[in-house]
């Protein structure tokens, strides 16, 4: 379903929620794409359990060294520490608004749509979060529901947003479900 397409993962240098980046990840590779590790600088990428350090992995480039051009596609995983670091990343930020503009999809979970407010691309939107990103997305103009996963055509491009890892099955579907065109 997805041969030949090529999807972004973006993450911190630190505090991804672990799961919320290898479930999706597998679901790419699954469906034939080929997954790449995006983050703010070189080395290893620090995912967590919750809290408590999980593994480490190897960064494939750097936001400054890539182009949406490059991807068919963009993941935000969660972990609080992970999104509120790069919505204070400028060119993080540049690159997630890039999806938006160039019409091609983006898939957040949890606490990912941070990165999403600071890149002015929820207005209008329909999405949900992790229930303590509420308020932050409705004064940022979005209609937050409590849904394990919204799939939100209204705007230049697909979202696709998920509450928790609980949702992790319906988000790695629909994620999948629109990078693949459906």
């Amino acid at each position: 379903m997805l041969q030949g397409k090529t999807i972004a993962f973006l993450v911190a240098p630190e505090g991804i929620e672990q799961v919320e980046l290898t479930e999706p990840w597998r679901a790419v590779e699954q469906a034939g794409g080929t997954p790449r590790l995006i983050s703010t600088q070189h080395g290893k990428a620090q995912a967590f359990n919750h809290f408590d350090k999980a593994d480490a992995f190897d960064v494939d480039a750097t936001v400054d060294e890539v182009s949406v051009d490059d991807f068919d596609g963009l993941v935000l995983p969660g972990g609080v520490a992970n999104p509120d670091t790069l919505r204070m990343h400028e060119n993080a930020v540049r690159f997630t608004r890039g999806f938006f503009d160039a019409g091609k999809p983006v898939a957040a979970i949890c606490h990912a749509p941070w990165t999403l407010i600071e890149a002015g691309v929820v207005g209008d939107r329909a999405v949900t979060s992790w229930p303590s990103l509420k308020t932050d997305l409705r004064n940022a103009g979005a209609s937050w529901a409590d849904q394990e996963v919204v799939v939100c055509a209204n705007g230049p491009n697909k979202l696709i947003t998920s509450r928790k890892p609980d949702d992790l099955k319906a988000f790695c579907q629909a994620a999948i479900d629109a990078f693949g065109g459906n």
